[in-house]
């Protein structure tokens, strides 16, 4: 409960700011993807673009990159935690096999593994 009002107090706050700023930065600019080349001056024919949309897309780009950056750095994180969990199934099987066992010795008495572990 207390995460959804922080990311409500957080949240609307940021898409107020990103509209403001967008409503400031409404002129229309070119762009020119060619580092070479001779800049477009405001009355060069072709289409322009508001501002707020190309600052839009470089942010949405870096979050991306940034997200793909990190999942690639996590990676043997995430390997290490595939492998303690295949370890920690196959042992919790040891154990149910063993209470097993143990209780089709002798079902009346507590299990050695029982006693060891003190869950009964």
């Amino acid at each position: 409960m207390i995460s959804k009002i922080v990311g409500w107090l957080v949240l609307v706050p940021l898409c107020l700011v990103l509209v403001a700023f967008a409503l400031a930065n409404r002129q229309l600019v070119a762009i020119n993807l060619n580092p070479f080349g001779a800049p477009a001056d405001a009355s060069a024919a072709g289409y322009g673009i508001p501002l707020f949309v190309i600052l839009y897309i470089v942010l949405l780009v870096g979050v991306l990159l940034g997200g793909t950056a990190a999942w690639f750095a996590q990676g043997e994180h995430r390997k290490r935690e595939r492998q303690w969990r295949r370890e920690a199934q196959a042992l919790n099987q040891e154990l149910e096999n063993q209470r097993r066992r143990q209780a089709q010795a002798t079902p009346a008495a507590l299990s050695e593994v029982d006693e060891i572990l003190d869950l009964r």
